[in-house]
């Protein structure tokens, strides 16, 4: 059988090196620190900061500072033009352009060849290296890996340079090794194309009549394709238009309020679902088991962690300390900062809480700047998921997209949250379910319990019921729709509400 030949070739020597994560990993780590410093020594940042190769993590620490993106950015903006050894060695000829919590519409990661080789391309093949070995049965080498992309164009610097922007998934497909594309789909022109409504049209076209076997993509944009190939085919479910589908690796935002979903759309029992954490900055985590949602840390692919317990969290980098991973504990939330082939100390954003030791396992429990804290609730985007999950159970809903922030005390009612939720399968009464919705926060999240309780600091929350199609409208205004980009789950702040809100409002009133 061919995927196991396949295995045996390239993936059984790395699930062999993979044992290291359980009994050396702090020893990796140390790894990956020296060969950054190495490498990073000679850099314009390096001797900035005086790296030096044989220099310990507590002389590091010291040294180098703690970097949100609008504190690296100048380093950065030199890269962009084209100037060599910055951040690191040789000319970046690549930058992931990504949306985020900063003063700029958008961050440009850079993401240089040792970045793109030895740690995304690395975490790529790790991916299926685990997965084949939980699944020694598999035949996903026999068929077709469908690959969702974004796309790519000249940096905004230096138009005239060989330099490009864009989602990562582009930098990743446009530079991926031939032995690769033969195994995947749909082609590179198609995968890369830029207009999403188009480029939907092409995918279906493109993929339909092929044999998948496996899909890798963010799950909001996935589910746009499976829904289109099944009207193009005419078919009731998936397998009957890919019948050997085995795999779905997703990544990206949470697979949580989409899970159903994709079983009604693939009920099959040989289907499988691996999470990836696979970001701009770096390839983090992977789910090493079916049975646990967990993901593992990788941690020998050209990565230094360190974390910031979010009960010191700030504004203010110069007031916070990091600690390596040798120090975290068990079910303490964390806020991830990374040293890589082109960033150093860079605060991520996102926040975990690791699960167990050796291997290191960790679930991702949201963004610095991604929850309600409007009220001292400190709700988090994996409350909101889980809270969403068990009222669409109650209610046999299902959710195509949802944001929430907070509603401030007016003179004629008290602060709440509003969320803004678009149903894919409406519940018969909308009101019923913001109740029990309410109900399912409280219990997962004592914070919120406490401000809910009696209704004294808190009203019970308010729900947008938005028409099909609004959330793709306001990434389409906002020219965000496609690739990449991704639904801002809760934020402390009204704009993304008022903004639906106006939209929901002017789609009604035409």
């Amino acid at each position: 059988m061919l995927t196991r030949i396949i295995y045996k070739i390239a993936f059984r020597k790395r699930t062999r090196q993979l044992r290291k994560y359980v009994t050396e990993p702090i020893e990796l780590q140390e790894e990956q620190l020296s060969f950054l410093l190495r490498r990073g020594r000679r850099t314009s940042f390096g001797k900035n900061y005086g790296l030096s190769k044989d220099m310990t993590y507590e002389e590091f620490a010291k040294r180098v500072p703690l970097h949100t993106y609008d504190e690296i950015k100048p380093w950065i903006e030199q890269m962009l033009t084209g100037k060599r050894n910055i951040l690191w060695p040789g000319l970046c000829r690549w930058f992931a352009k990504s949306s985020g919590t900063t003063s700029d519409k958008s961050k440009y990661i850079p993401v240089t060849s040792d970045c793109l080789h030895r740690t995304h391309y690395r975490g790529g093949t790790d991916v299926v290296a685990i997965y084949l070995n939980l699944n020694p049965a598999s035949q996903m080498m026999d068929g077709k890996g469908l690959i969702l992309g974004g796309s790519h164009a000249p940096a905004p610097l230096a138009p005239d340079l060989d330099i490009r922007v864009g989602d990562l998934s582009a930098c990743l497909i446009q530079n991926v090794s031939p032995m690769v594309n033969a195994i995947r789909t749909p082609s590179k022109d198609i995968a890369l194309m830029d207009e999403w409504e188009a480029k939907l049209k092409a995918l279906t076209n493109a993929t339909k009549d092929v044999n998948v076997t496996s899909l890798s993509g963010v799950p909001s944009w996935m589910m746009g394709l499976l829904k289109s190939v099944l009207e193009a085919k005419g078919a009731k479910d998936i397998t009957e238009v890919w019948p050997n589908l085995e795999v779905f690796f997703h990544g990206g935002i949470a697979f949580t309020p989409y899970r159903e979903q994709y079983k009604a759309l693939i009920p099959s029992e040989k289907m499988h679902y691996l999470e990836t954490y696979n970001a701009s900055e770096g390839f983090f985590g992977i789910q090493s088991s079916f049975d646990d949602p967990a993901l593992q840390l990788v941690i020998d692919n050209c990565t230094f962690y360190e974390f910031i317990p979010m009960d010191q969290f700030s504004d203010d980098t110069t007031s916070m300390n990091a600690i390596p991973l040798k120090d975290v504990e068990i079910g303490r939330n964390y806020a991830m900062v990374i040293s890589t082939p082109g960033l150093w100390r860079y605060i991520v954003g996102d926040t975990i809480r690791f699960t167990q030791k050796n291997p290191y396992k960790f679930v991702i429990t949201g963004r610095t700047k991604a929850f309600i804290n409007a009220f001292g609730e400190e709700l988090m985007v994996s409350n909101a998921d889980q809270a969403l999950a068990e009222t669409c159970k109650e209610f046999g809903c299902e959710i195509a997209e949802y944001t929430a922030g907070p509603t401030f005390a007016a003179d004629n009612s008290k602060a709440h949250h509003t969320w803004v939720i678009e149903f894919s399968k409406t519940p018969t009464d909308i009101e019923a379910f913001a109740e029990s919705l309410d109900k399912a926060l409280q219990r997962v999240n004592s914070d919120y319990e406490a401000k809910r309780y009696k209704g004294i600091f808190l009203s019970r929350l308010e729900l947008i019921s938005a028409p099909s199609g609004t959330f793709n409208q306001w990434l389409k205004d906002k020219g965000k729709l496609g690739g990449q980009h991704k639904i801002p789950r809760l934020s402390n702040s009204r704009e993304y509400i008022t903004e639906l809100n106006n939209l929901i409002n002017s789609t009604r009133q035409g």
